[in-house]
């Protein structure tokens, strides 16, 4: 028992000491990107929802609780996945968009916003928050007035928007705030779940072919997690188990149809490099087998939350005394531990990430 308890400790460790090495720059002051771009939802929100009329705000304690800066508005007790990768190139964390207020940023714009996905209603019941088309109508602003205004030569903002890492994490809304949500929307009388993911692909495909026509070349594109296995959903929706599988199956329609969709894009879009961050697998196992990754609890959220487990963290209130051992931090988003194991499994080798690695998509 004793080898045994050690030999996972050991495990544990060895794992923190590769996340330490992987998410390094190379060299501290010398980024191996100019910038990087974010698109998605509350899972790499780091403070756009701040400024906007809505339920989905994350700009308050505990929130933060582990971030540097506090509660910034980002969903989490500290680094996002998007973090970690900024982290790894040498950058500083790009500033919410609707954090700029007309100012000018070089190293990149997040343009991400909780509550919202995919589709324009998904999301809305919440209040304000900016869809996927609107993020990119923001980002073609940045583009064609801030990038214009301050690098001037048509060539260097062309090389580099084709240097810079463009981050897509999105998806899983249309599922929490619309599909699912029967008594709001009447969507899955209207589709059968795999009718849905192909909408719902069909209309990502379009956005990224935006994003490249605007310059974008390299693009990381994450699967939607294992839905079927969230705090909120698991005590919403009857179910027997410790995830709802026949959930997760209808994420998974979205997730199988990702692959042909990037070698259909890299086919198409000349100069293009398209990464799938295949991590809805590495986390339904986090979650089902907690104990290989060092953690002790995955059913119930690390903060206090609202209405029995199924909303945000309550204002102020304190979180649990070993908020790394929790895979949820609130019933809806992962802890800043978990968020660190998807992001080494993009950045130490294609086990995550496919066909490359973010090393080596930085490289090309």
């Amino acid at each position: 028992m004793r080898m045994a308890m050690a030999s996972q400790v050991m495990t544990f460790w060895s794992m923190v000491f590769l996340h330490l090495i992987v998410v390094s720059p190379i060299l501290a002051n010398s980024p191996l990107a100019p910038a990087m771009y974010v698109f998605g939802d509350s899972l790499v929100d780091n403070g756009n929802n701040n400024y906007l009329p809505t339920f989905a705000k994350a700009n308050f304690l505990p929130y933060g609780d582990a971030f540097p800066k506090g509660s910034t508005g980002r969903f989490t007790n500290g680094k996002t996945v998007a973090d970690f990768i900024a982290d790894y190139l040498g950058l500083p964390y790009p500033p919410p968009y609707m954090s700029l207020n007309g100012q000018k940023s070089l190293i990149g714009v997040n343009y991400a916003s909780g509550s919202c996905g995919i589709l324009p209603e998904s999301g809305a019941r919440l209040g304000k928050c900016l869809d996927l088309k609107e993020q990119i109508n923001l980002f073609e602003m940045t583009v064609k007035m801030n990038l214009v205004i301050e690098i001037e030569n048509p060539t260097q903002i062309s090389n580099h928007l084709s240097k810079s890492i463009f981050i897509f994490s999105t998806g899983s809304n249309d599922y929490i705030n619309n599909y699912l949500d029967k008594e709001h929307f009447n969507t899955s009388k209207l589709y059968q779940p795999k009718t849905f993911a192909e909408i719902l692909v069909e209309n990502l495909s379009l956005h990224i072919e935006r994003v490249y026509n605007l310059g974008a070349r390299k693009i990381i594109m994450f699967e939607i997690g294992p839905v079927g296995c969230i705090p909120s959903v698991l005590r919403n929706l009857t179910h027997k188990g410790d995830c709802i599988e026949e959930v997760n199956q209808m994420v998974t329609y979205f997730n199988e149809r990702l692959p042909p969709l990037v070698k259909n894009l890299t086919s198409r879009l000349p100069g293009s490099n398209i990464v799938l961050g295949r991590d809805h697998s590495l986390g339904y196992d986090v979650i089902k087998n907690p104990s290989k990754y060092g953690l002790t609890e995955a059913r119930h959220p690390c903060c206090t939350t609202w209405a029995n487990e199924t909303s945000g963290c309550i204002p102020l209130s304190k979180p649990c005394p070993h908020p790394t051992k929790h895979v949820f931090w609130d019933a809806f988003h992962l802890t800043e531990t978990v968020y660190s194991i998807i992001a080494s499994g993009c950045l130490k080798n294609g086990s995550i990430c496919t066909p490359v690695s973010i090393p080596e998509l930085v490289k090309m």
